[in-house]
């Protein structure tokens, strides 16, 4: 029988694992809000669902793959689904939910791994941290088979750095101290299918490169690759940026991969930005 995977929301990193899947081995399905992305039919091989009239999960589904965002409600996938999947926790073989390590909060620059302290100071990270103990709470009560993937900074094809400098959107703002960590999608879509190789539910599990920097030293290297200059430093203070992309300023945290790499065994495809920004280019 093939397993069936489902996508609650089927954006970036859900694609990118999706593609990885053996269609052979495997039925894949997809929400999304938009038509492109249910329309993607390279990666999803079902028309594709639209969340908002979803009212039931698929027969047979037997992974899922939950990114859809929290609201001010909380999360939407538990209000509109939670008692179905607790009263299908143990048809399901595995569940993952992509986080964020916002949850972490501020570090000052400092490392943090599984086991540190969840401390959000933005509302976004708030709202993840809730989710993710609603989540947290079906497994605890019902034996869902859930695990959750505090993503870095993603990037990969058509979201990069060299994209940004490309269409001149990329700026180089600087705050003191400021340290990122990031991951290129493929290697989210291969801790996932490591951790379906490998499941162990309840579990958190961070998915960071090896090299977090401080932002404007990943646009300096692209500039670099494509040979040209790179825009001009611009203090945090004078960037006139929205809400959301300051918000990304609040936190400043290295974050340990060492997780995926001993429980997991998995070996990153891209370990550092420089290796990732070389291969899209």
């Amino acid at each position: 029988m093939k397993r069936y995977i489902l996508f609650l929301g089927f954006g970036f990193s859900a694609r990118a694992l999706a593609r990885k899947l053996d269609r052979a081995e495997w039925k894949v399905n997809g929400t999304s809000r938009s038509a492109d992305g249910i329309a993607d039919v390279e990666a999803c091989d079902v028309l594709g669902l639209d969340f908002s009239t979803l009212s039931k999960l698929p027969e047979n589904v037997t992974h899922v793959v939950s990114s859809i965002p929290p609201g001010d409600q909380g999360d939407p996938v538990i209000n509109k689904l939670g008692t179905e999947l607790a009263r299908r926790a143990r048809q399901f073989q595995w569940i993952g939910y992509l986080s964020t390590t916002g949850v972490y909060g501020d570090h000052a620059g400092g490392w943090v791994d599984e086991k540190t302290a969840l401390t959000p100071n933005t509302e976004r990270g708030r709202k993840r941290l809730a989710a993710e103990q609603e989540w947290l709470a079906l497994h605890r009560a019902h034996g869902l088979p859930l695990h959750i993937f505090r993503l870095a900074g993603i990037y990969g094809p058509g979201r990069n750095t060299l994209e940004n400098l490309r269409d001149g959107t990329a700026r180089r703002v600087i705050k003191a101290g400021q340290v990122f960590s990031r991951i290129h999608v493929d290697d989210i879509a291969g801790v996932l299918l490591a951790s379906m190789a490998r499941p162990n539910p309840g579990t958190a599990y961070n998915v960071a490169d090896d090299e977090p920097c401080p932002p404007q030293d990943v646009v300096t290297y692209g500039a670099g690759l494509l040979g040209i200059k790179p825009p001009p430093e611009i203090p945090l203070e004078d960037a006139k940026l929205s809400p959301m992309a300051r918000s990304f300023f609040a936190d400043s945290k290295r974050v340990s991969n060492n997780r995926i790499k001993s429980e997991l065994g998995y070996k990153l495809l891209y370990p550092t930005y420089q290796d990732g920004l070389k291969s899209l280019l």
